[in-house]
């Protein structure tokens, strides 16, 4: 077998070697860049692409707006349509879990105004790479798998919310299977991304778009004023003219540069983390399970933090409770014991749930003392939104 023997490999007219060999045991030092950005790991900006994390657990029929099931993924619903989303299995190979929307209640006549967008709200100093309105400015790779029964013309855009300023992109879905689609979105030295925790870059999925959204050029070959007519093309499918139809997402990317690399995979663990910033939910699993313990305040009421947080969240969540909650007395249960009416969450950070009292329990001994809460069914759960 021949054999090639270098010290360093290096691009005609580079001033560097892009790789160097270590003589004495084979091993090479590379300069990579990769996607045009020197970075191997920590490249997507979306969090939970692979639609692994779903806290909320699976959504029945709504034409509600809202974290309808998958993390971090909005469904921005302003039409008839009614869809149904949950955690599927049905994925590409390499991936476990996909999200899907399933069109239960059809919109088959749209109006000038409706529009469904599945979309993904990014914090501003999570992006500040792109050097958006700077004269450093970096390209953006898109890149996410879809499965639609719907076949035809999508778009895709991203928008910066601070400036008002948008890029739209198509995809035409040709059949009915599993594809990875790629788009390449312009450098924008117009209009600098904010550096804080507020929504600063979206990324949207058209599935709807009425007149007042598709009837004018498409905003594609650069960056410009947001101008609704412009945002989505006018090629747009109704992607829920039937309950036949479903759409599949998941793989999806958003990175710094000119070529949409290969999807970076975290593990479950790094992308629920990723999720709690935003979003926490905790569930009983079990009836008549420990909930928390504070202090009482009288014969009815106790206070105290409910829950800390795993991470610290983006900041102070509205909260919200769902079950029925008693006192665990000094008797070792909760017999002859009544629930609390009040479950008020009104002292939360972001770092704890807490309260100033739930009250209108009975079996609680006044005076300082501690108070075991329990919760009653196993559906029972305290949550906490901190949602873009």
């Amino acid at each position: 077998m021949s054999e090639i023997k270098v010290n360093s490999i290096k691009g005609v007219g580079a001033s560097a070697a892009a790789i160097t060999v270590n003589n004495s045991d084979g091993t090479c030092t590379a300069n990579i860049t990769s996607n045009g950005n020197s970075q191997l790991a920590n490249r997507n900006k979306i969090i939970n692409g692979s639609m692994m994390i779903h806290q909320r657990g699976d959504q029945s029929a709504t034409g509600s707006a809202g974290y309808l099931s998958c993390d971090r993924f909005l469904t921005s619903n302003g039409s008839a349509a009614q869809v149904a989303v949950t955690k599927s299995t049905d994925t590409p190979d390499g991936f476990s879990a996909s999200t899907k929307w399933d069109c239960t209640t059809a919109d088959s006549s749209i109006a000038a105004g409706d529009y469904f967008i599945i979309q993904q709200r990014i914090e501003g100093q999570n992006v500040q790479d792109f050097a958006k309105g700077t004269s450093s400015a970096k390209q953006f790779a898109v890149s996410f798998y879809i499965k639609a029964t719907k076949t035809g013309v999508y778009t895709v855009e991203l928008e910066d919310v601070p400036n008002q300023r948008s890029c739209s992109k198509t995809i035409t879905v040709s059949d009915t299977n599993w594809n990875r689609y790629t788009l390449i979105y312009p450098a924008d030295t117009t209009g600098s991304l904010a550096n804080g925790n507020s929504n600063s870059l979206s990324l949207n999925f058209w599935l709807i778009a009425g007149s007042n959204f598709n009837s004018g050029t498409l905003q594609s070959s650069s960056w410009g004023t947001l101008t609704s007519a412009n945002r989505a093309s006018s090629s747009q499918v109704n992607a829920m003219d039937s309950t036949s139809n479903d759409f599949f997402l998941t793989g999806v990317q958003l990175e710094v540069g000119s070529v949409a690399t290969d999807f970076e995979h975290r593990s479950f663990g790094q992308e629920l983390a990723l999720c709690q910033r935003y979003y926490y939910r905790w569930t009983a699993g079990a009836t008549n399970r420990f909930a928390w313990m504070g202090m009482s305040y009288n014969t009815t009421t106790c206070f105290g933090i409910v829950k800390p947080f795993p991470v610290e969240m983006r900041t102070a969540p509205t909260c919200s409770v769902s079950g029925t909650y008693k006192p665990f007395g000094s008797d070792g249960s909760t017999s002859g014991h009544t629930a609390f009416s009040s479950k008020a969450i009104d002292r939360a950070t972001k770092y704890e749930i807490s309260s100033s009292g739930w009250g209108g329990a009975t079996g609680i001994q006044e005076g300082g003392r501690p108070v075991i809460v329990e919760a009653s069914e196993a559906e029972a759960y305290m949550d906490a939104s901190a949602e873009l």
